[in-house]
């Protein structure tokens, strides 16, 4: 049974449902893509060239990151940067391909898999991690290791997963270092954690919209840069609020969900956020102006929102920290303690049981 609906959403009423600070994990973001900096070279990778590209493997919360990443680079990236969500590699995959293994747990055994394929192949690889199997082939391979720090639910290590994402594409030539700005970007979600933080009025922006989406099933679209962010906004809502939530693509909706809000309102309360950026195709901004203006007497509710920041890291990151914390709030609204996943816990365990 979940706890009593809670109404506000005061610091002391979020730290009545949230008994294990998860808020604060996600307000601590701009420490942790400092922190991230450090871990990355203290793990010592020579850089190397790899011109097949990077892999990032991983599942969950250790593999938003690479998505993360490769919107933050943008057309910087100057060869391919894919996510891997699985037990293979893609069949193109070579020995000038490099792989980044993510797990936070260290023991996911799709991206233990990957790790063990890439070696197989004779591709270079790195791993990012808190420790478990991972780290212990890792290290008996001579591997080199990002240390992860511990005592977080994997989906709060957001930055460090990013970041790690980022280093490795710059260490193996698949794009520029961004150090420099992530360190503006870090400052940046500082100012943004007190704009959007729980001391911030009841009208503030991740209060407003959490508010907004309590009691509906949200779709959450992104483009460009966005696309991977609305990924997050939607698995953080899954995650932490408990929630059924959905994200999809601009242009694509447009060729496809866009003809199912015709019965959104006879199905349930649906709502639709559309995140946007200030570098997005004219088009496709003029897209979801119209889309909004079509799904919009179907849904319960509808949002636009915007990055913030100058560069691409921060208007990214701005995001990511806005639907954190909205994930959260919504947890509050429900008076459901955002951190435990029960069902992935149970999932797991009947797994390790056998095939």
């Amino acid at each position: 049974m979940s706890a009593p609906a809670v109404q506000d959403l005061s610091r002391a009423a979020i730290e009545s449902v949230d008994r294990s600070g998860q808020l604060l994990d996600v307000l601590d973001m701009p420490s942790h893509l400092r922190d991230a900096l450090w871990r990355v070279e203290s793990a010592g990778i020579p850089p190397f060239d790899a011109p097949g590209g990077l892999i990032v493997a991983g599942m969950g919360g250790s593999a938003v990151g690479g998505a993360l990443a490769r919107a933050a680079l943008g057309d910087r990236a100057s060869r391919p940067i894919l996510g891997v969500r699985g037990y293979e590699l893609p069949p193109w995959t070579t020995p000038d391909t490099a792989v980044l293994c993510s797990s936070y747990s260290g023991n996911t055994e799709e991206t233990l898999a990957c790790y063990e394929a890439a070696g197989a192949l004779g591709a270079p690889r790195a791993v990012a991690t808190t420790g478990g199997r991972l780290a212990e082939l890792a290290r008996g391979d001579g591997v080199p290791v990002i240390p992860l720090p511990g005592g977080f639910q994997p989906r709060a290590s957001v930055g460090y997963t990013t970041v790690a994402a980022l280093e490795m594409a710059a260490v193996c030539g698949a794009g520029p270092s961004l150090h420099s700005e992530i360190d503006v970007a870090a400052a940046h979600a500082e100012q943004l954690a007190a704009e959007w933080g729980p001391d911030a009025g009841d009208d503030s922006l991740a209060k407003s919209l959490a508010r907004g989406l309590h009691g509906t099933v949200p779709q959450v679209s992104g483009a460009g840069p966005t696309s991977a962010v609305a990924y997050r906004w939607k698995t953080q809502i899954n995650e932490n609020a408990k929630m059924p939530a959905f994200a999809h693509e601009l242009p694509e909706l447009d060729h496809n969900e866009v003809v199912g809000w015709s019965a959104a309102s006879e199905l349930g309360r649906f709502s639709a956020v559309f995140l946007d950026d200030c570098d997005l195709h004219p088009r496709t901004r003029r897209r979801i102006e119209l889309t909004r203006n079509l799904v919009e007497p179907a849904a319960a509710v509808t949002f636009l929102v915007a990055t913030r920041g100058i560069t691409r890291t921060e208007r990214v990151l701005s995001l990511v920290l806005l639907g954190d914390l909205v994930s959260i709030y919504l947890a509050v609204l429900r008076g459901v303690d955002p951190a435990p996943v029960e069902v992935i816990d149970r999932l797991t365990a009947q797994l390790a049981d056998g095939p």
